[in-house]
């Protein structure tokens, strides 16, 4: 450490970090000062930072900020063959939006289908908000529902899409497969919050019926026919889709096989969907270039955790922490990691995943927390920090919703997240 400072103060950066994260900064910016100030501290030499950024590039923060520009692209080869709206257009049809409950579950299951397949919750509700608005509208679902449900299905959405963000991180960190990730993390955190959003979203339907209501929107005229090419583009991104990820389960294969499905799937359906290469490729590289910027956050953020655990920062907030885990209880941890999550790391729900785990993992050993009870706790402190207070995903949902009713919205999140606390706790006493 730089002046031979005590290690605890490495931490700096990361503090200064969270602080700008709830900050109106662009967070490339963000991560690249702490970055800075974390080799100063730890004496980094100038010259070495070409060197330290291309082995960045290898890295797992790398490789999932790579993951996720590719799945931007292949949500843009969706969008642009026609498939996401076949889509949106089909469960509708199907569910049949006849009455204010069925109205709600149409669009729960609209934004849950779209946000996992596309693995980003503004993209995916943006496609959704234009097509399902004016259907529900007529039915007399009000703004400050909608909001409810595109927040509270979308974010579910991440929890289980298989090559989303988060769930491509949380299984790079504990080594678990899909297929136990989805039992022991995902579907029961995905179970409470739709129900959860159901209720909610009810309960405010009739509360804000008469009082907030969509203004100049045009009903829906005529029946949604698809172009034979969009069916199948859709029928091919499907079994494309289907197949890779039961060839992956199979083989058990690790977070980098999501590079091979995302591109294999992009290439099959925009050539289904009657995309020819040059545009296809155009598309596809147009889509991925959305997501630039998180893949260079990314590429940042590696050396700048790489630099505070350097200056032994993360061993001394353990040491600090311990009196408060005399007790070794995995209950007691749990509520304090989960706590220390929602509320004390803040940035993207990744980021906040690789901070958590080096933060905590010579605990997690300790104790010997089990893969998916960690891998909840992860989930929970990084997607759940949405629905704790007003911040980017809550207000820009509201605005996909047209809603200028916060009062309601947060008083949902508030309830998704003590509940969310209650289940990790519980979850806990069981190991």
């Amino acid at each position: 450490m730089l002046f031979n400072l005590p290690p605890i103060l490495g931490l700096l950066p990361l503090v200064i970090y969270i602080i700008l994260s709830f900050k109106d900064i662009n967070p490339v910016l963000n991560v690249g000062l702490c970055v800075v100030l974390s080799a100063i501290l730890t004496k980094q030499p100038f010259s070495s930072f070409g060197g330290v950024l291309a082995d960045s590039l290898g890295s797992f923060l790398g490789i999932i900020g790579f993951i996720i520009m590719l799945g931007s692209g292949l949500g843009a080869i969706l969008q642009k063959t026609g498939v996401a709206e076949f889509l949106v257009m089909s469960l509708t049809k199907k569910i049949g939006v006849d009455s204010e409950k069925k109205a709600i579950i149409t669009t729960m299951i609209s934004s849950l289908v779209l946000v996992s397949l596309l693995g980003t919750l503004a993209g995916a509700n943006a496609i959704i908000a234009p097509i399902i608005i004016p259907l529900v509208a007529v039915i007399g679902l009000t703004p400050s529902t909608v909001a409810v449900v595109f927040m509270g299905a979308g974010l579910t959405g991440m929890f289980l899409g298989p090559y989303t963000p988060q769930v491509v991180t949380i299984m790079g960190i504990t080594n678990l497969n899909y297929v136990n990730y989805l039992i022991g993390v995902g579907i029961p955190l995905a179970i409470l919050v739709l129900v959860i959003t159901f209720i909610m979203a009810s309960r405010i339907q009739k509360q804000t019926k008469g009082v907030y209501a969509y203004e100049d929107v045009e009903e829906p005229d005529g029946e949604y026919t698809a172009a034979p090419e969009v069916k199948r583009a859709a029928i091919a991104f499907a079994i494309s889709m289907l197949a890779l990820i039961i060839y992956g389960i199979t083989l058990q294969s690790g977070s980098t096989y999501a590079i091979l499905v995302i591109v294999v799937s992009a290439i099959i359906t925009g050539f289904a969907g009657g995309l020819k290469a040059d545009d296809l490729v155009d598309t596809f590289v147009k889509g991925c270039s959305r997501m630039m910027w998180l893949f260079i956050m990314f590429v940042l953020f590696n050396p700048f955790i790489n630099f505070v655990a350097e200056a032994g920062a993360f061993e001394a907030l353990v040491s600090l922490l311990k009196p408060l885990l005399k007790s070794q209880s995995k209950v007691i941890f749990s509520l304090v990691a989960t706590l220390t999550g929602i509320f004390g790391v803040g940035g993207a729900a990744t980021a906040d995943n690789i901070v958590m785990d080096n933060m905590f993992k010579s605990i997690v050993s300790s104790l010997s927390v089990s893969p998916t009870l960690w891998g909840l706790i992860l989930l929970v402190s990084g997607q759940i920090t949405s629905f704790a207070y007003p911040e980017a995903d809550m207000v820009g949902q509201m605005g996909l919703a047209r809603s200028k009713d916060m009062k309601n919205l947060v008083k949902y999140g508030v309830i998704v997240t003590a509940c969310s606390v209650v289940l990790v706790v519980i979850r806990a006493f069981f190991g």
